[in-house]
Order: C-alpha cells, then sequence, then structure tokens
C-alpha cells in the first residue's frame, strides 16, 4: 500500500479562489474590502518569505494588505503602541505580528494585545479559550488548515483515536482542541512523554508538530493511518524535510501531506479566511 498525498497547494489555491470571490460579494453587497495589518521586525530571511507569502495571497483574494515593516531595534512599547492605533482603526480587521519576535520583546504580551476580533492569527487566549468551549471564533491558522486538510480526504473524524506529537501553545494545544471538536479521541505527546513509538503505533490519525526532522519513525505509522506533518527543517544540504520518515511512512499510511506543499499554504489560506470572517464579525453582516 502507498498512500494518497494530500495536495495541500492544491486546497489552499481552492481556498483562496473561493475567498476572492467571497470578497468581491462583500465589495459589491456592502462596499467592504478586509484590511489585514501585516507587522515585521527586523529582516530575518524565513521570516521575509512568510510575509511575502501572506502579501501575495491578499493580493490575490482582494483583501487589502497594510505592511509595516520594522526596524530590530523597535521598542516593545513602541510595539504595543502601533498595535493600540491598530485595533481603534476600523479600516483593519485584522492585525498580524510575524514571530518570532526579537529577543527584547515579549511574545505572549504582543499576542494579548491584540483586539481578540482581529486576531487572524488565532493566539490569544480569548479566542483558544472559545475553541476550548466548543464555540469556535477566530482559529489558530495551522491547525485550521489541518482540520481542512482532513475534511478533503473524506476519512471521519468521529471515535478514531488521534495522537498530536508537539504540545505548543500555537500548535500542538489547540490542534488537539480542533480534532476535540471534531469528535475525536485526543493524545498529545511532548517531550516527558515515555515510549513516542507506542503511541504512534495505535492511533488512526498523527498530527507531528515537534520541529525535529525524522522524530516519527515511518514504520511506527499504523496501516491505514492517516498522516500530517507540520514540521518544516532545512537540512544541510539545503533539502526541507518534516518531522516524519515520509518515504517509509508512505508505505503504511492512507493519507499523507508532503513536506512541502502540504501543511504549510494551508496556513496562509486560512488566515485569509479568518481575515474575511473578522471583516463579518466586526460589522455583524454575513452574505
Amino acid at each position: 500500500m502507498s498512500a494518497q498525498i494530500i495536495d495541500g497547494k492544491k486546497i489552499a489555491t481552492e481556498i483562496r479562489h473561493d475567498l476572492a470571490l467571497k470578497i468581491k460579494q462583500l465589495q459589491k453587497k456592502h462596499a467592504i474590502s478586509p484590511g489585514l495589518a501585516v507587522i515585521i521586525i527586523g529582516d530575518d530571511p524565513a521570516s521575509q518569505v512568510y510575509v511575502r507569502n501572506k502579501r501575495n495571497a491578499c493580493e490575490e483574494t482582494g483583501i487589502k494588505s497594510i505592511g509595516y515593516d520594522l526596524p530590530v531595534t523597535t521598542s516593545q512599547e513602541e510595539l504595543l503602541s502601533l498595535i493600540d492605533k491598530l485595533n481603534k482603526d476600523d479600516a483593519i480587521d485584522g492585525i498580524l505580528v510575524q514571530f518570532p519576535v526579537p529577543d527584547h520583546i515579549d511574545t505572549e504580551t504582543v499576542i494579548e494585545a491584540i483586539h481578540p476580533g482581529k486576531d487572524v492569527d488565532g493566539f490569544h487566549p480569548y479566542n483558544i479559550g472559545r475553541l476550548a468551549v466548543r464555540l469556535p471564533a477566530l482559529r489558530s491558522c495551522t491547525p485550521y488548515g489541518v482540520i481542512k486538510l482532513l475534511e478533503s480526504t473524506g476519512e471521519k473524524f468521529f471515535g478514531r483515536e488521534a495522537l498530536i506529537v508537539g504540545a505548543s501553545n500555537h500548535v500542538g494545544r489547540p490542534m488537539a482542541l480542533e480534532l476535540l471538536l471534531a469528535g475525536c479521541t485526543v493524545s498529545i505527546s511532548h517531550r516527558f512523554t515515555k515510549d513516542l513509538e507506542a503511541w504512534v503505533r495505535r492511533s488512526e490519525i498523527v498530527v507531528v508538530a515537534a520541529g525535529k526532522p525524522g522524530l516519527v519513525k515511518g514504520e511506527w505509522i499504523k496501516p491505514g493511518a492517516t498522516v500530517i506533518d507540520i514540521g518544516i527543517n532545512r537540512t544541510e544540504d539545503g533539502k526541507l524535510t518534516g518531522d516524519v520518515n515520509f518515504d517509509i511512512a508512505r508505505q503504511n499510511a492512507a493519507w499523507i501531506t508532503p513536506v512541502p506543499g502540504g501543511v504549510g499554504p494551508m496556513t496562509v489560506a486560512t488566515l485569509m479566511l479568518n481575515t474575511i470572517e473578522a471583516a463579518m464579525s466586526r460589522r455583524n453582516i454575513s452574505l
């Protein structure tokens, strides 16, 4: 058996196409063009690529992207002041701060400074809390994108045993809440987990977000399982690889995401989706 590839790039393109049509409807019916403020601090090459991809997606879908490229010397107080200004700006529907930020800026303080209704990354404790009590508002982009990928397979959620490898605040934990909301029986492994292999072998859905290349061995994958690899790592020879041993895992799995081309494009697509949802929610309008 060889797994079917879940083509995140294709699915993201379809979502962005649908969103572009939706924005045209918003413009025609309500004279609204959603606005997204994108803040980047410093000139980290990887962050620059991510921001460029997000701005390109905005242009493609019809979202108005307002860029704030700040020097690495920007203080936390200056950043918080800008966020406060954007919170009060009615033309701005979403605020995105590209992480990581310089060491002298506290990430959680920045996240909590963004108004929950404009938190299109879905990182604010209010939005995570809404997901926890089964009343999702703006959802964390990467986990939300994974749900879209899983839905595309047509496989059921209810009762399936799902394992998330990695318990970060921005991916692992909200991913567990998303799968719980979908009806899975959910486990989370982390750096203190004993016998990761045993947990992987029993799981029907495996979502890996640890940032460690090859952490999950392909032979551990249960026959017929669905594997979502969120990890993206650059090897010494410059190639991108995930957290799962892909070549072997695809021989056991029924469905699997590639790296690159799997989860990454979906994160950008769901960011666009969140921005449109924020624009409509703030104005209490629908299509």
